[in-house]
């Protein structure tokens, strides 16, 4: 994802892309960095955590309701926000991301390969391809502060393991011992 990022402000910032030159190389790590995107999401379905962790994404209860409903209130009290091993934010945010994924995956495909679809499918997939891509963009920075601002998130995210005393803290609807 990081690359497809990088490799796309290179192409459309005119002063990275005279930073790095060498266009078409830029154009061509895009390109697969696009397409490959989607293989460790399908590497991670041979594994039972990974597919046990996306059972718990695709749920929404009755706590993530209230979580979103603590954050549209900008409630940080104890207790506000309960949630299990994915709050409500996190849930929206995958969902959103898996489904950008694809809808980039798709309209990247119809640019590449320029044979397959008439002018003005091209032009509406560039359309959807760029703004997509500046909002991927502008929430992937969103993602990356809110991780700056939470060390043990990042530990978390970097080795798989949090400290039970923040768990329970940040997710106390989360059994850790049911993983």
């Amino acid at each position: 994802m990081l690359l497809c990022v990088v490799t796309a402000a290179c192409l459309y910032v005119p002063d990275l892309a005279e930073l790095v030159g060498r266009r078409h190389l830029v154009v061509t790590l895009h390109e697969w960095s696009g397409l490959l995107l989607p293989v460790p999401f399908l590497l991670g379905l041979a594994s039972r955590p990974f597919r046990k962790d996306l059972r718990r994404l695709n749920r929404f209860g009755p706590h993530d309701r209230r979580w979103l409903r603590a954050v549209r209130r900008r409630d940080r009290a104890p207790g506000a926000r309960p949630a299990g091993k994915f709050n409500a934010g996190q849930k929206l945010y995958a969902g959103w991301i898996a489904g950008a994924v694809l809808v980039m995956l798709g309209t990247g495909l119809l640019m590449w390969f320029t044979h397959l679809a008439p002018l003005v499918w091209r032009t509406g997939a560039t359309f959807v391809h760029d703004w997509l891509a500046l909002t991927i963009g502008i929430v992937l920075i969103g993602h990356i502060r809110m991780a700056l601002a939470d060390p043990e998130a990042r530990r978390g995210m970097r080795t798989g393991s949090v400290e039970r005393p923040w768990a329970r803290r940040e997710h106390p609807l989360w059994d850790p011992d049911d993983d």
